[in-house]
């Protein structure tokens, strides 16, 4: 019997997903309305990196289906890569471009270029570093960098791995309120996290609550 798809939400039906023999997650369930936030938990390979690359399309499920408004998304594989952002722990910056460019870039696979990117830059504190080579940031001006695309390139769903890794105390106040921002016009956000992290109205997923729990199943 095929799974009812909820019809307003971002949502995954009995999911599973192998890593190599392993089972790192199955009979995972989540659904997300406009303007929701998921936060995913768990220890270091509990499965947090693989869900949002299943969420993406980048990794197919082991079984189960991840729909979005009531479509499954492998049927139109394109329009679902076109309705997100993805942002890995790899910052994907090429160390010729400047910081200007590197997000002009990636705001040009979605919109006209325009005051977006100048606008992005300023929100995450880069504009006075616009003309820099990329090879030349810091850590976390790279993770600054990758995170002001997210504004310059709008998407309706954020999937961040991490997003606050390199980051100081005054560029996780903004990703927090550029969350925000995205949530409260309809936006949709999934996010991993090692650290304590309350984003309001937000529900929160254990991956540990879905690991595989027997030898049996893990060599299946």
């Amino acid at each position: 019997m095929a799974p009812v798809l909820p019809q307003n939400a971002f949502a995954g039906i009995d999911l599973a997903c192998r890593r190599g023999e392993r089972i790192v997650f199955e009979h995972l369930n989540f659904g997300l309305p406009p303007g929701s936030a998921l936060l995913l938990t768990g220890r270091n390979g509990s499965g947090k990196s693989s869900l949002l690359r299943v969420m993406a399309g980048l990794t197919p499920p082991l079984s189960g289906t991840l729909a979005w408004d009531g479509a499954v998304i492998y049927d139109d594989p394109a329009a679902h890569r076109a309705r997100l952002a993805f942002v890995g722990h790899a910052d994907a910056l090429k160390p010729v471009l400047t910081v200007a460019e590197s997000v002009a870039f990636w705001a040009g696979m979605r919109v006209e270029i325009g005051g977006g990117v100048a606008a992005a830059l300023d929100r995450f504190g880069l504009g006075a570093l616009a003309a820099t080579p990329c090879r030349l940031l810091s850590a976390g001006q790279r993770r600054r960098v990758s995170l002001a695309r997210l504004v310059a390139s709008p998407a309706p769903l954020w999937l961040l791995d991490e997003p606050f890794t390199s980051l100081d105390s005054e560029a996780a106040a903004e990703l927090l309120d550029a969350i925000a921002s995205h949530r409260a016009d309809g936006g949709r956000v999934v996010l991993s996290t090692h650290a304590p992290l309350e984003l309001a109205g937000g529900a929160t997923l254990s991956l540990a609550d879905f690991a595989a729990r027997t030898p049996a199943d893990i060599f299946a």
